[in-house]
C-alpha cells in the first residue's frame, strides 16, 4: 500500500499565485489530491468575492474542504482550524488521496505543525449568555470578572477586545481553569509530516502590482455588493472577525461614510500589501519551508520531497 501520510502545504503572501500553482499541480496529476483551504475568510458563507474563493471550474477540477463551513456571526478560531483539518486529512488519507492544503493564514499553518493547547470548542449557549451578560452590564464589567479569574489573560486583553475577551471567559466557564493555565499546558503534536512550500516572489514591486490588479478585478465583480449584502444581513457585524478581513473593513468603513471610493480604494490596497509584508516575515522565521521565487511547476516539481509525494501512485 502506498503511503499517504504526508502533508503538501502551498503557501505565501497574497497573490503570490499560490492557488494557481495549486490547481495546475491537480490538472498535472487528476485525482490524486484533495484540497484544504488554509484561508480565515474563505471558512465563512457569503465572502465570496473578496475572499478569491475558488471558481466553479476549479471546484470541480479537485475536491474542497474548510469553504463555506460557517457563518460570519460565528467566529472561527485556529483551534477550530487545527481539529477540522486534521479530521479532513484523516478522511482523505482513508480514502487513498492526497493532501494539498493552499492558503496564507500563517497562524493556522504554525498552530497545525506546532500544536496547540486542549481548549473547548466555542459554546453558543455560553457566548449567549456572555453577550447578554455585556448588553446589561458593559464589557468592563466582563474584563473586571476576567481579572478575577485570570489576572494574566486580563492584562493582554483589552476591555474593547470582545472576542477574545468572550473567549477568555468562555474557557473559565466550560473548563473552570483559567484560558492561562490551559494554553501553558503541554501542545499537542501534529500527527502528520508536512512538506511546505512557499512562494517568496522576488519583485516585491511586481507583487504589489498584482495585489492593486487582484483588488480592483474584485471590485469589478461586485466586492462592494457583496459587502453591502453582509451589512445588510447583519448591521451590527463590523466588529465581527470576518468583517475585519482586509479589503471587507475598508469596504464596510466606506458604506459606513467614513471615507471615498478613491480613499477606500488605497487604504484596501495598501493594507493588502501590509498584510503579504506580514506574511513574508512569518516565512522568513520558518527555516523548514521550501522556497520558490516563482509559482511554476518546474520549480515546484524539483524539490525532492515534493516529487516522491506525487510520484507515489
Amino acid at each position: 500500500m502506498v503511503d499517504r501520510s504526508t502533508v503538501l502545504v502551498l503557501t505565501g503572501p497574497t497573490a503570490s499565485g499560490k492557488s494557481t500553482l495549486a490547481y495546475d499541480l491537480c490538472r498535472l496529476y487528476p485525482d490524486q489530491f484533495e484540497l484544504i483551504s488554509v484561508d480565515s475568510a474563505q471558512v465563512y458563507r457569503g465572502l465570496d468575492i473578496g475572499s478569491a474563493k475558488p471558481s466553479v471550474e476549479e471546484r470541480s477540477l479537485v475536491p474542497h474542504h474548510l469553504i463555506d463551513i460557517r457563518d460570519p456571526e460565528d467566529p472561527y478560531t485556529a483551534h477550530d482550524f487545527v481539529a477540522e483539518a486534521t479530521g479532513c486529512i484523516k478522511e482523505i488519507q482513508a480514502r487513498g488521496k492526497k493532501v494539498l492544503m493552499v492558503g496564507g493564514t500563517m497562524l493556522y499553518l504554525r498552530s497545525l505543525r506546532e500544536g496547540l493547547a486542549d481548549l473547548p470548542s466555542a459554546s453558543p449557549t455560553v457566548r449567549a449568555a456572555l453577550e447578554a451578560e455585556a448588553e446589561v452590564a458593559g464589557w468592563q464589567a466582563l474584563h473586571d470578572r476576567l481579572r478575577a479569574v485570570d489576572p494574566t489573560a486580563a492584562d493582554r486583553i483589552r476591555p474593547t477586545d470582545r472576542q477574545r475577551l468572550q473567549r477568555a471567559l468562555e474557557v473559565f466557564e466550560l473548563t473552570g481553569e483559567s484560558l492561562t493555565s490551559l494554553q501553558s499546558a503541554a501542545l499537542t503534536a501534529c500527527p502528520f509530516e508536512l512538506v511546505e512550500v512557499a512562494i517568496f516572489p522576488e519583485d516585491r514591486r511586481e507583487l504589489h502590482k498584482r495585489i492593486e490588479q487582484r483588488f480592483d478585478q474584485m471590485l469589478d465583480a461586485g466586492f462592494v455588493e457583496e459587502v453591502a449584502a453582509l451589512r445588510q444581513s447583519m448591521p451590527q457585524g463590523e466588529g465581527l472577525p470576518a468583517m475585519k478581513s482586509v479589503g471587507y473593513r475598508q469596504i464596510w468603513a466606506y458604506l459606513e461614510g467614513q471615507f471615498d471610493w478613491h480613499q477606500m480604494r488605497s487604504k484596501a490596497v495598501i493594507a493588502t500589501r501590509q498584510l503579504a509584508k506580514r506574511q513574508i516575515t512569518w516565512l522568513r522565521s520558518w527555516p523548514h519551508v521550501s522556497r520558490l521565487q516563482l509559482p511554476t511547476l518546474e520549480a515546484l516539481l524539483k524539490i525532492e520531497a515534493v516529487d516522491h509525494i506525487v510520484s507515489k501512485g
